[in-house]
């Protein structure tokens, strides 16, 4: 199988071959990849990655609604715990993320909604042969990013909202020479 280029470990080629760039529209799952793609800024994808479990643990399985009451007390546990990256500006910007989100699905009916409406509600099919054709950010990643931080999210720019895009499948950008380019359209 000739994958992206990127998946080269065991968990990275499974998190390739059954998650990457697959739509997503379920609130949960977006608000997991919205907290692990902040979590991952100026970090590899790997070292997130291999932490996912423990955020699922200690984040209570990314219920917004559970993670938006986290208190002061809640933010230093997390910070005391090694399966996470502890950076207080990472974990305090996933609480209040979890109530921006919150008020997102309060005014809108889901963060779905939102998001695929900046890509007319289906995936925007790339057809790179390159790894280097592969954009850090796009005119939409940037008006998304802009749009969230207006709404009062945090840790969003435009690389990271990008990175995101492609997580949840809002941009397919599977290399065409991998087999998960076709599954992925």
């Amino acid at each position: 199988m000739a994958r992206c280029a990127w998946a080269r470990t065991d968990l990275s080629i499974a998190y390739h071959d059954t998650e990457w760039g697959v739509p997503q529209r379920d609130d949960r799952v977006l608000f997991e990849f919205l907290v692990l793609e902040g979590a991952q800024a100026g970090l590899s994808w790997e070292t997130v990655l291999a932490k996912r479990d423990a955020y699922r643990r200690v984040f209570d399985g990314f219920d917004p609604e559970l993670v938006a009451r986290y208190d002061s007390r809640k933010i230093q546990r997390l910070l005391e715990d090694p399966g996470i990256i502890r950076n207080r500006l990472k974990v305090e910007s996933a609480v209040s993320n979890a109530q921006a989100f919150l008020r997102v699905q309060q005014a809108r009916g889901s963060f779905a909604d939102l998001l695929w409406e900046f890509c007319d509600g289906r995936p925007i099919v790339n057809h790179w042969r390159t790894p280097e054709q592969v954009p850090a950010e796009t005119d939409i990643s940037r008006a998304l990013s802009k749009e969230l931080k207006r709404l009062g999210f945090r840790f969003v720019g435009p690389t990271i909202m990008y990175a995101f895009m492609q997580a949840v499948g809002m941009v397919n950008d599977h290399l065409v020479t991998c087999p998960r380019h076709a599954d992925c359209t």
